[in-house]
């Protein structure tokens, strides 16, 4: 069977890409191939670009989306995209969240763009949780409405990464559309974990024996105790249980922050950019590269290969 082709939009490191091919390792599971093939990539992040080259063997378009030509993309089958969600995301509240109203918004029309002119036989977009009340409930409407003008039956789904054997607790929308002339009636997958006691625990995924640099100093920690009880910070995770959702600004994290942390003894410490690939279900044999700090943000930003690994599947099962 010929592969079907694939158009990766606001790529970053992919996740998304990792999932839609398939064929790894994560945790001692395999994740058979989709049978599918990236031919094209586009994002304006050019760290995140790097660590995609370096793992796709393809470049991508490093241009602003809105310069792209629909025209300029190579034939293509299903069309991908988690369009920037900070104008969405619900920890953005400083400043308040803008939605559709702020440029990065607006992105999603650039998908809709290409959808319309190059008319594939599906799409899967993503986005933050947020997404479904920004802008007082207005924005979400608007975003499947200007999917269905742009000729798909669309559906959605909150989706939970914990449910699909990703050692964090990571709730994304995921979009969904098929050409309407296709007439499919997508249903999304079913969780393979619905027992939280199931879930796969935090624990699996961190190291024994980490760097001294990754530790936060004792002044830090001194400083954390004395605001604790009143500013609710040093949250320390849990790690029988999945990791809370680890973010694009892991670089920066401090203990006076609501970010996820390591409590080890008494001592407090960031997550390793290695853990922080495992937390979102990357398998071991993908590269990092670049500064610590564009590792932290292109992992934050991305959607866990194993969760897209199962919506993949069921969409390609139905083409």
């Amino acid at each position: 069977m010929e592969k079907l082709k694939v158009a990766s939009l606001f790529c970053g490191c992919g996740g998304t890409d990792v999932g839609l091919l398939g064929d790894f390792n994560f945790l001692n599971k395999y994740y058979e191939s989709n049978q599918v093939e990236i031919v094209y990539a586009n994002d304006i992040d050019d760290n995140a670009c790097k660590i995609f080259q370096k793992n796709f063997d393809i470049t991508p378009d490093n241009r602003d989306i809105r310069e792209v030509k629909s025209s300029e993309l190579p034939e293509f089958d299903i069309l991908t995209g988690g369009f920037p969600c900070q104008s969405f995301s619900i920890v953005a509240q400083n400043p308040k969240r803008l939605g559709i109203k702020d440029d990065r918004g607006k992105l999603f029309f650039e998908m809709c763009r290409i959808l319309r002119d190059r008319q594939p036989k599906c799409f899967i977009a993503e986005n933050v949780k947020g997404i479904l009340t920004a802008n007082n409930k207005e924005a979400f409407p608007l975003i499947i409405k200007e999917f269905e003008d742009s000729g798909y039956d669309v559906k959605y789904s909150i989706l939970n990464s914990a449910n699909f054997g990703v050692p964090q607790k990571r709730e994304r929308v995921i979009i969904v559309g098929f050409r309407k002339d296709l007439n499919i009636d997508f249903k999304f997958p079913e969780v393979p974990i619905e027992n939280e006691d199931d879930y796969v625990p935090l624990q699996e995924v961190i190291d024994s024996v980490v760097d001294d640099k990754y530790y936060f100093s004792d002044k830090a920690v001194a400083g954390m105790m004395r605001n604790r009880d009143s500013m609710n910070k040093g949250r320390a995770q849990d790690i029988t249980k999945p990791c809370n959702t680890v973010g694009a600004h892991l670089a920066k994290v401090s203990l006076n922050s609501t970010d996820p942390v390591l409590k080890i003894g008494d001592r407090y410490r960031r997550f390793t950019p290695r853990e922080v690939a495992r937390i979102q279900s990357f398998p071991e044999k993908f590269s990092l590269i670049g500064s610590e700090g564009a590792q932290y943000r292109a992992l934050g930003n991305a959607i866990p290969p194993v969760m897209l690994w199962y919506v993949a599947r069921a969409v390609i099962s139905i083409i």
